[in-house]
């Protein structure tokens, strides 16, 4: 069976009326104790007034007291509507003089005071009277031991109308309460089901904010957090949007060639020329792996992405210097002349390995690629001016014209007049990379005027 779910009016109404509803049967508690009290106190005068009433009927027979009330006189004393009433009058030797032989003995106490107990008589509650009463009100007369017990229909009545006058407008006002109670909390969670209504009614491609206008304020930080939510949502999806949009812009062409070196390979008879083909199929794959690593990297690397980072103490001057021993053979093999500067002393940043190698060797690849035969690349690690990590690559090739500088970090973006093959993708990834570690990059011209220098600040880990 499906448990019912929780309801925040529900919760609100039994913490609200919940305590009073405590205190409503606290105090008719109360209220029932004290009345019977004071319904006690009211009738035992009376049975207390029907105790000198029957001694006044004890005679004294020389020195033996005796007991002169006649049947009828009995029997109109111990008359009432309501209650049975029951007495016996003993003497001081104990000697039963009159009344019911079923009386039970009167309990311990003072018996210079009038003791008023609760007690049963033939199997029925009673309210007992015990007092010792001289005889015929004489303060000079013998004593008689006088027992009166009385049932506790009319006690219970007038304690029950009490409880009633106190406890039933008492009920009245907590129903009333109720009433008001439901629904101020039913006005007060209006705006939460507007709110419900407005989430539900929206389409599943409406990312926009909540309106937060008359949203209670113990609510409004859960309508700011779910708005941050859809932010982060629509920033995400637009992440996805604009990576399958460059994805098939830029796929769309390599595939193209791919699809045309096959055609001509298979049209062609001559082995010298299917192996061409297949030598130009080969260097197109290669372009087509590198761009789709390079837009795999693009995605991982969305600001979105800081999330998965693993940033970790790095020394940047040891590190830069083992990924720069990796171009070693490409540099080579381009007959450039691969050089590094390092500091004296250990710069220490916060960085993800991954993504840091990513950046260096892309502005290698970069400078690398774009230098001519016999050129000169240097990759340079040391303290700025304005005591932040610099890691600056400088190259041969040719310079970036100043107004396109802002511009060289887009994705896509090329210098015109280029001749090496590129996507135009990897310094995007680098400046990505860069601002997800909080650094910033700069490119000037080189110190000899010669080639472009990329510069990333770095901010030092604190010691």
């Amino acid at each position: 069976m499906r448990k019912p779910e929780p309801r925040l009016q529900r919760k609100l109404l039994a913490w609200l009326l919940g305590p009073l509803a405590v205190l409503l049967v606290l105090d008719t508690g109360a209220a029932y104790w004290n009345s019977l009290r004071f319904s006690n106190l009211a009738y035992d005068r009376a049975l207390y007034e029907i105790g000198r009433e029957i001694v006044l009927h004890v005679k004294l027979d020389g020195m033996q007291p005796r007991l002169d009330l006649s049947e009828a006189a009995g029997n109109i004393l111990l008359l009432d509507q309501e209650d049975l009433l029951f007495y016996r009058v003993a003497s001081e030797d104990g000697k039963a003089l009159g009344g019911d032989a079923e009386m039970p003995p009167p309990r311990g106490g003072d018996p210079a005071k009038p003791r008023f107990y609760r007690d049963a008589m033939r199997g029925e509650p009673v309210r007992m009277l015990v007092a010792w009463m001289p005889i015929g009100g004489n303060p000079e007369a013998p004593m008689v031991l006088v027992q009166v017990a009385e049932t506790l229909h009319k006690r219970t009545r007038l304690a029950w109308e009490m409880v009633a006058n106190v406890v039933v407008p008492q009920l009245l006002l907590i129903v009333m309460a109720t009433a008001v109670v439901w629904f101020g909390i039913s006005r007060g969670l209006e705006p939460l089901q507007r709110l419900r209504r407005a989430v539900s009614d929206r389409s599943h491609l409406d990312l926009s904010p909540i309106d937060t206008h008359d949203v209670p304020g113990e609510v409004r930080p859960l309508v700011d957090e779910v708005n941050e939510l859809m932010a982060r949502l629509g920033r995400t999806f637009d992440f996805q949007n604009r990576f399958v949009a460059d994805a098939a812009h830029q796929l769309k062409t390599p595939v193209s060639g791919l699809k045309a070196q096959i055609e001509l390979a298979l049209r062609e008879n001559d082995a010298e020329r299917v192996r061409h083909s297949l030598a130009q199929l080969y260097i197109s794959a290669d372009r087509l792996s590198r761009l789709v690593r390079q837009l795999l990297s693009l995605a991982r690397n969305e600001p979105g992405a800081l999330d998965a980072m693993q940033l970790q103490p790095l020394d940047l001057n040891a590190y830069a210097l083992e990924v720069s021993m990796d171009w070693v053979p490409q540099a080579i093999k381009r007959d450039i002349d691969l050089g590094f500067e390092g500091a004296e002393h250990p710069l220490v940043i916060n960085a993800d390995r991954d993504r840091l190698r990513e950046l260096i060797n892309n502005l290698i690849d970069n400078a690398v690629r774009y230098s001519q035969p016999g050129g000169r690349v240097t990759v340079q690690v040391g303290r700025s001016d304005h005591d932040q990590c610099r890691l600056a690559i400088s190259d041969d090739g040719p310079s970036v014209p100043v107004e396109e500088r802002a511009r060289i970090f887009e994705r896509f973006h090329r210098l015109l007049g280029t001749q090496e093959d590129g996507s135009g993708l990897g310094l995007a990834i680098v400046s990505e990379i860069a601002t997800l570690h909080g650094a910033r990059i700069t490119l000037e011209e080189d110190i000899d005027g010669v080639g472009n220098t990329f510069s990333v600040f770095f901010p030092l880990r604190a010691a």
